[in-house]
């Protein structure tokens, strides 16, 4: 002890004693001067932040590497996915040529495109990668019944033009045995050459046309001994109702989406502009191997029109920017269509890791603001009050996707908790059949009386937009089950707009 007294030792650790016996922080002294000094800190480190962003490689390409690091650690979405075989093709056109018999028809007739995609693996773009060919190139099936073993199998014949008949054999359309091709010349009448060749033997022909058959095609077979008729029920679950293969295709691609999606997400950072999201995202899809459909990347009340306005784009990402992703790819044939809306993740870093203590600081009071502005944001909560809603409709609804409902009863049901929440009709239906096409039949809409079956595909998108503020939309992809709840196709769904 060197005898000093112990209270003028303790002031200098910014205690001091007065007469009247309180005790007084020196320590408030310096508040004001080290807040000043942390402020200027902020300040510069935000400067040297965006000096480096200039000097090094830019935000969006750092984010693209970031993004595509991300999802590639896990794709494990792919494992079960194959393409569909040939034997599967030929199946199809069985299974097609029962609901023929069964309604009551001669034949379904159907061009390039994807209904043809479905039934003999060639889309429009295999056939002809220019536009529509005015030639009239078609698929005509048949109902063969064997009336003594009582198998159903499907006659397949092909309308070609003469001088495309050996382009039509290596197309290399499944089949168990050569081709049928009935030929025509320039010069002759296509139709009427249909009518003789096939069907000659028959004082009247009935024939489903496909919905996507171009209307001259149509009036060409109807002025020439065909009676032509629309799709009906039986025809149409043929391609709604999905095999095994298809379900792992649509599973595959549809959550591969969404994992692509929360990939970008993750490494999102403010300054970004939706154009630039995009680009993101297409190239982290491209990167497992999906091909491009589209992607609509909408920022706050750019998002309040369902799919967006003429323009936009140049919207720059804030911390508290409600993003609304509505996106879709390609693999191996099936669509994936999904959306989420989400904030990107707070205090996401802006600068190098090496920047050590000033990031920190940096990130420090960046939460700070953050908290400060969200916490006192009207227009934040209504973002979370809409975000649960639409998310509740979403799940209410999709519990409605059980062979025992119709089309109109999942559309009613996320239609009506929208509109007793206080924000109107809902702008567009609730979602839609899901396949080699992203939009297919049935449609969920509020009219429509058709009942699901089990193995139909759907999307379920209920939505609220407020114009001039924001939009909030939730997508998931679902199967109906024979028995129980409908399975998810699309992975894991958003739990929160902070975990999309």
């Amino acid at each position: 002890m060197d005898g000093s007294d112990p209270k003028e030792r303790r002031e200098g650790f910014g205690v001091s004693y007065r007469n009247t016996g309180t005790i007084t922080s020196t320590r408030n002294r310096w508040v004001p001067s080290s807040l000043a000094l942390l402020i200027v800190v902020f300040v510069l480190n935000a400067i040297t932040c965006q000096v480096l962003q200039l000097l090094n490689e830019p935000i969006a390409e750092r984010v693209q590497k970031c993004s595509i690091k991300s999802i590639h650690q896990n794709l494990s979405f792919l494992d079960n996915a194959h393409a569909v075989t040939s034997q599967e093709f030929i199946l199809r056109r069985d299974n097609l040529a029962k609901a023929l018999l069964t309604s009551r028809v001669d034949a379904f007739i159907l061009e390039p495109g994807y209904t043809f995609q479905y039934y003999g693996n060639i889309s429009q773009s295999d056939w002809e990668p220019w536009e529509p060919e005015e030639r009239p190139f078609l698929m005509i099936v048949e109902p063969m019944h064997n009336t003594t073993t009582g198998e159903i199998k499907a006659k397949t014949s092909f309308l070609s033009p003469k001088f495309e008949e050996g382009r039509v054999r290596m197309l290399g359309i499944p089949s168990e045995e050569e081709l049928s091709i009935v030929t025509w010349e320039e010069h002759w009448n296509p139709y009427e050459t249909l009518r003789t060749e096939l069907f000659g033997n028959k004082n009247s022909v009935t024939v489903i046309v496909d919905e996507e058959i171009r209307d001259f095609l149509v009036r060409g077979l109807s002025t020439n001994g065909f009676n032509t008729v629309v799709l009906g029920e039986e025809v149409e679950a043929v391609r709604q109702v999905k095999s095994p293969a298809e379900i792992e295709l649509l599973r595959a691609v549809n959550t591969g989406t969404v994992e692509a999606l929360r990939a970008v997400r993750n490494c999102l950072v403010a300054g970004l502009t939706e154009n630039e999201v995009m680009t993101i995202l297409d190239n982290t899809l491209l990167s497992v191997g999906f091909s491009l459909f589209f992607n609509l990347v909408l920022f706050e009340e750019n998002a309040a029109l369902p799919h967006g306005g003429f323009v936009t784009g140049d919207k720059i990402l804030k911390e508290d920017t409600m993003i609304l992703i509505d996106v879709g790819a390609h693999y191996l044939g099936y669509s994936s269509d999904i959306c989420r809306s989400f904030f990107m993740p707070q205090n996401q870093r802006c600068c190098h890791s090496w920047l050590g203590p000033f990031e920190r600081l940096n990130l420090f009071w960046r939460t700070l603001s953050t908290v400060a502005t969200l916490q006192n944001s009207t227009l934040h909560e209504e973002k979370l009050k809409v975000w649960d809603l639409v998310k509740n409709a979403q799940s209410e609804s999709s519990k409605k996707f059980t062979p025992n409902h119709t089309a109109a009863d999942i559309d009613i049901t996320a239609r009506t908790i929208i509109a007793n929440a206080g924000y109107g009709d809902m702008k567009h239906r609730v979602g839609h059949g899901i396949g080699i096409k992203a939009h297919e039949s049935p449609y969920l809409h509020q009219r429509n009386k058709r009942r699901l079956r089990p193995g139909m595909t759907f999307t379920a998108e209920p939505g609220v937009y407020l114009e001039g503020r924001f939009g909030i939309r939730h997508e998931d992809v679902y199967l109906v089950k024979e028995h129980g709840d409908a399975e998810i196709l699309s992975g894991s769904p958003a739990t929160s707009p902070y975990d999309p």
